[in-house]
């Protein structure tokens, strides 16, 4: 299959260190609610990457559930494929991408779960399926058939008709970055890059070679 051909020349916007705010989040902030606002097709759809026990690194797409004034939260089952890369090594990398303004973010740092206090209040939020299905599935699990979980489900709701509480081996994660990127695409591949980096306490704002 000859690919070579397929390509995207941006030209929408510019970035520049004067237009980014003085720390990431904030800035990631201002970039979120303008994918929001412009429609993009899930926007806090992000790409997670661990490493595992073995050294070797795996990703999936998973939804961006909170930005506060530490980090980037996500929630998953901990004793998931993720789950265990993030008990083994407590790290990761998040991606978003949002082709419909020409933008990308990346951002790295170190991995901690959240209070059960936090955990608790975000499962309560979730669809009542949904809290079933936490329940019902070990996630990454290898299994005969979907009709298992289907049942697992069933058993359930019997057990749970109105309130769902949360499964222990479910709960949030918190990344906190240390380095943060803000990528606008620009024409003949000369993107604009903006990285943050934490030294000590401080961040360090620069551009970085397309």
């Amino acid at each position: 299959m000859d690919l070579h051909n397929i390509r995207e020349d941006y030209s929408k916007q510019e970035l520049s260190k004067a237009d980014c705010a003085n720390t990431p989040l904030p800035q990631f902030e201002k970039w979120l609610n303008e994918a929001i606002h412009s429609a993009a097709k899930e926007p806090t759809a992000m790409s997670v990457a661990t490493v595992d026990e073995a050294g070797r690194p795996n990703s999936r797409i998973l939804l961006l559930k909170e930005v506060n004034d530490r980090g980037f939260v996500f929630f998953s089952n901990y004793q998931s494929r993720k789950g265990r890369a993030l008990a083994a090594h407590p790290f990761a990398a998040l991606t978003f991408f949002w082709p419909e303004l020409e933008r990308q973010v990346r951002a790295e740092g170190r991995v901690e779960k959240l209070d059960a206090k936090s955990s608790d209040e975000y499962f309560a939020s979730r669809p009542y399926t949904s809290r079933l299905g936490a329940w019902a599935s070990e996630q990454s699990s290898v299994i005969a058939g979907k009709s298992i979980i289907v049942a697992r489900a069933a058993a359930e709701a019997v057990k749970h008709p109105l309130h769902v509480p949360r499964p222990p081996h479910w709960g949030g994660y918190l990344l906190i970055p240390d380095r943060v990127e803000f990528w606008q695409g620009r024409p003949s591949r000369l993107h604009d890059r903006i990285q943050y980096r934490l030294e000590g306490d401080k961040w360090i704002k620069e551009r970085l070679a397309p």
